[in-house]
């Protein structure tokens, strides 16, 4: 569509300005989808801040008008949790829930317990987050065994994507669908928690089925795996904290405010320095939200969002099978969240709205496991476990592939056809 024809359908911005709208909007996709700029070191966060300010230098979004298009209560869940989750690591929860169950295993419960403890953890909390915690504990425990770790490294990336599916606070595209839909955190849990289980499971048996080597010794393990703290006091803290926020969010409370409440009460303390917690927080994911809402609010009052859906509209996405595939392409073309914020406009216009957002947010966080860039979680996995670990884009694509079809193919069939 020509910017004259975009011009009909907004008639607050001349044809120069809906020309650069459009231009910005491409461009911003075009780093989101390859994660660099060509030629540049622009990566997401930066392209998204970029564009954000260009809609805001050109006119295209007024400078006030702008503060309209953040999602605040999502920006605020997701740096809230941030901190909770680097209040719970110092603590030390990760790494000794984690060893306490390791040191208690037989040969072949590796897998599983590093299936199941990434994935339940990331129900609950930020999966990027989780992956960050899990990574260094799973080189520790595979070099002490003398088995290779690239296995057990796709099963944190691939098990924190699953048992993020399973929650509102699981993931930040789960973050935003909660606040656009309306869907209370239980409701969310109860209609998307068993595919997280389930999935789970298939994880795991692909995982072995395609790579069955047990051959491990998990001899001085024991000695080598964190133990409780010596001062139990922060840990006790975060653990009842911790608690207090699922409580809330299940309690329907909202979450912007449960969490930040949280944080808050972790913020108060005498043994951890402040600045430490805030290291843990990822500001690029931040600027990255921030930037985007603002881009995607300019494309909408230029009416490229309605041109966008006038597009895809034809392709009988109200069919469970053919929204599900067109949600996986486009989450792994441009990124998942990039994908939520393009199918926002979309999701209302179906006859059931709410099943739409469940299927949005099963579709948009399992299609994340098919390629190494397919989620933030895997790159995660892959760039901090460098250069100990080197996980190549086939080694991914052998498990992530047939992950991601059985858990889409039962996802889509529980969210549609189970009431």
């Amino acid at each position: 569509m020509t910017a004259a024809a975009l011009l009909l359908t907004s008639s607050e911005l001349s044809e120069a300005k809906i020309s650069a709208a459009l231009l910005i909007f491409a461009l911003s996709y075009l780093v989101f989808a390859l994660g660099k700029f060509p030629g540049l070191k622009i990566d997401r966060p930066g392209a998204a801040m970029i564009g954000a300010v260009l809609m805001v230098a050109l006119r295209i979004v007024r400078p006030g008008e702008s503060i309209h298009f953040v999602d605040f209560s999502t920006v605020v869940l997701l740096f809230s949790m941030m901190l909770v989750v680097g209040n719970l690591r110092f603590a030390g929860l990760f790494d000794w829930t984690a060893g306490f169950v390791l040191r208690h295993l037989r040969r072949p419960q590796l897998l599983p317990a590093v299936v199941f403890i990434s994935g339940l953890m990331s129900a609950f909390f930020v999966n990027d987050i989780i992956c960050l915690a899990m990574v260094p504990l799973v080189l520790t425990i595979t070099r002490r065994m003398s088995v290779r770790p690239e296995r057990y490294l796709i099963a944190v990336a691939t098990a924190s994507n699953i048992g993020s599916v399973a929650t509102i606070t699981g993931n930040p595209q789960n973050m935003l669908i909660g606040s656009f839909s309306g869907i209370g955190y239980l409701h969310f849990l109860v209609r998307l928690g068993p595919i997280a289980l389930a999935g789970l499971f298939v994880d795991w048996g692909v995982l072995h089925w395609l790579d069955p080597r047990t051959d491990v010794t998990i001899a001085n393990v024991k000695e080598d795996l964190p133990a409780m703290p010596a001062n139990r006091g922060p840990l006790v803290k975060c653990m009842i904290v911790g608690a207090l926020i699922v409580a809330g969010f299940i309690l329907g409370f909202p979450p912007a405010m449960v969490a930040a409440l949280g944080a808050a009460v972790l913020l108060i303390t005498r043994t951890v320095e402040p600045h430490l917690v805030y290291d843990q927080v990822n500001w690029g994911l931040l600027v990255f939200f921030t930037g985007l809402f603002i881009i995607v609010g300019g494309a909408q009052k230029a009416g490229l969002i309605a041109h966008f859906l006038g597009v895809v509209q034809p392709l009988g996405l109200g069919k469970p099978a053919i929204f599900t595939l067109f949600v996986t392409l486009l989450g792994n073309l441009v990124s998942n969240v990039p994908a939520v914020m393009l199918m926002r406009s979309i999701i209302p216009t179906f006859a059931n709205p709410q099943r739409m957002w469940l299927l949005l947010a099963m579709a948009s966080t399992l299609a994340g496991n098919l390629t190494i860039t397919g989620s933030v979680a895997n790159i995660i996995v892959v760039e901090t476990s460098r250069p100990e670990a080197n996980i190549g884009f086939r080694e991914y694509l052998r498990i992530g592939l047939p992950v991601t079809l059985i858990t889409l193919v039962m996802g889509t069939v529980w969210v549609w056809f189970v009431r």
